[in-house]
């Protein structure tokens, strides 16, 4: 059973060495081209051993490639831990029946040190043989030993170029899944521990590089590099790497005490001096995976890890364990959203349905909200709820918002076309109407259709980040000055208050119905309802409330002074077949 401490950063394997590389094998042959020429020997070779074969990596003028390890002429060397001369084979006993001796090539002189790692470990050899006896000085051995340092150690820089982070100074990733591939080829059966430590989160990393440059956040980086091992004391089997920036991953056994809530813990409370008179505190997060080498893919373990990972930082929790359900989740919702962009891009299963806006004063329809909904081929009919959190998370979200408001431009054409002047609004996120010379692209599509821009309309969500984005304050602006209406969703949720909306350039706002909810038969809520909205229409602004269902609540509304109202009460979401004769009855 192989123990962790056997892979150490820039330690060459046998795996490694195996594994075929054509840059580095053709170094590997000029080595031997040097060391034929240089002790005046018409053949050399350099091999690699494992228990079963010999593997023949580079030769000058030598045939023999991959031969069984008992059959080998160097398994002495090997064995031996010690450079060995045998200037005739033939005289030799343990060399005069090796079959490459009494049949082709016919080594009748052989000469082979060891290729020994710095850790110790005999890696193969670097050989010379001829086909005639000859004697080998010691000067000549000696040589050959400087020669064979210097092939290890041309080796030991080769396999450790790219496997440190330049930052940190620890093992990367890279490395991390060598060390996972050495301990699955070794036959390691034991159970092991992967905790990924999360310590910077990205966007917070990006804010530091954007005021104070990258010097600070590189310098807080090697901070948690030497702070890692001060507070986890990880001992000669366990081993850190950095995976990412501000990620690193721990590996040990299984049978530590090196568990993701306990690593939570010993980095609990960590702040970090990043100059200039500054800190910031560090909130960690962390996520494992138990595995068994033999069974589990390198690739497939800091899978498992990652996916922990993230499920701790969506929590909002310090640490999580890799889960089977958890994971299957996360894999359907990555498949859903694979569906739904085959949806967006080939028109497959998306269709919008249209909710009425009544008029309160006349009781006719005054408008229509345009919604999205999907027809799934195997899960059927999908609410919004289930897959526009998953788009706003991609920039599918953006192809999405397009969608629906070229379809909606479509059926605005088709309304006027039948003489009917009723504005259409479609949700828009932030990250949408945030994108620059959005209004003008938006105009252009109303232009193109023949359209006035006031027959569509922009509803927003989302008012903290709104108000926080001067980009999308300006968005909206542009919005409005071509003549778009601007409508607030949801009013009276989340951060939504009447100072916020002084900074956004708005026409209606949506009450949501948990404000309505209770107006039939509680006080307290008609209270509150009726100031709401005295407020709203006192700053001029038209007010709609939303999911109105019975009269009750209808009537009160209309007491406040209350302008337009949707919901169940007038009508459920009208697919387009039913939209027209819908319209027509209302209209009549």
């Amino acid at each position: 059973m192989s123990d962790i401490n056997e892979y150490k950063p820039g330690c060459i394997t046998l795996q490694a060495l195996r594994t075929p590389d054509i840059c580095r094998d053709d170094v590997l042959s000029k080595f031997t081209d040097l060391v034929s020429k240089t002790l005046d020997v018409p053949s050399s070779f350099i091999s690699v051993m494992d228990d079963d074969f010999q593997y023949i990596k580079a030769a000058h003028n030598f045939s023999v490639g991959e031969t069984l390890r008992a059959d080998s002429l160097c398994q002495y060397v090997v064995e031996g831990d010690n450079p060995l001369v045998v200037p005739d084979t033939r005289q030799d006993a343990c060399f005069a029946t090796n079959p490459f001796v009494i049949g082709e090539p016919f080594v009748r002189f052989y000469a082979g040190v060891p290729l020994k790692s710095r850790e110790g470990l005999v890696l193969g050899t670097l050989c010379v043989v001829d086909g005639e006896p000859r004697a080998f000085s010691a000067e000549k051995l000696a040589t050959m030993t400087l020669l064979s340092q210097l092939v290890i150690s041309f080796l030991e820089a080769w396999h450790s170029v790219g496997f440190t982070d330049l930052v940190t100074g620890l093992p990367n990733r890279q490395q991390l899944m060598r060390d996972l591939q050495s301990l699955r080829a070794a036959g390691d059966s034991s159970s092991r521990r992967l905790v990924l430590i999360d310590c910077i989160d990205m966007p917070r990393a990006y804010e530091l590089a954007r005021s104070l440059g990258m010097a600070p956040v590189e310098g807080l980086l090697k901070d948690m590099a030497t702070l890692l091992p001060l507070r986890l004391r990880p001992g000669k089997d366990e081993l850190l790497y950095t995976v990412a920036t501000g990620r690193f991953a721990l590996l040990s056994k299984h049978d530590t005490q090196f568990s993701a809530e306990w690593v939570a813990q010993r980095m609990e409370g960590v702040r970090a001096e990043i100059g200039e008179g500054l800190s910031v505190d560090l909130a960690t997060r962390t996520g494992e995976t138990l595995f068994s080498p033999t069974e589990t893919s390198a690739q497939e373990v800091l899978r498992r890890a990652v996916s922990a990972l993230h499920e701790a930082i969506c929590r909002g929790i310090p640490c999580m364990s890799f889960s089977e359900k958890n994971d299957e989740r996360r894999t359907d919702d990555f498949t859903l959203v694979n569906d739904l962009a085959t949806a967006v891009r080939h028109n497959h299963g998306l269709y919008l349905v249209f909710q009425p806006k009544i008029c309160l004063s006349s009781g006719l329809p005054i408008g229509l909200e345009a919604l999205i909904r999907w027809r799934h081929p195997t899960r059927g009919e999908l609410s919004p709820a289930m897959f526009i959190p998953l788009a706003e998370q991609t920039t599918l979200l953006q192809e999405i918002t397009e969608w629906v408001i070229d379809r909606t431009i479509e059926r605005l054409k088709r309304l006027t076309g039948q003489a009917i002047q009723l504005p259409v609004t479609v949700n828009v996120s932030v990250r949408d109407f945030s994108q620059e010379n959005f209004a003008d692209r938006l105009e252009h599509k109303m232009i193109k259709a023949r359209l006035p821009t006031s027959l569509l309309g922009i509803e927003c969500l989302e008012t903290e980040r709104i108000i926080e984005s001067a980009a999308a304050i300006k968005g909206l602006e542009m919005l409005k000055l071509r003549g778009f209406g601007i409508a607030l969703d949801d009013f009276g949720t989340g951060y939504s208050n009447i100072s916020y909306l002084r900074k956004m350039p708005l026409d209606v706002v949506k009450l949501d119905r948990s404000i309505i909810g209770g107006l039939a038969t509680d006080t307290a809520s008609r209270i509150i309802t009726r100031s709401i909205i005295g407020m709203l229409k006192e700053l001029d602004y038209v007010v709609l409330a939303e999911g109105v269902e019975n009269i009750e609540t209808l009537e009160a509304l209309k007491e406040f002074g209350c302008d337009q109202a949707q919901g169940f009460f007038h009508s459920r979401p009208l697919p387009e077949s039913e939209l027209d004769n819908w319209l027509k009855w209302k209209l009549a």
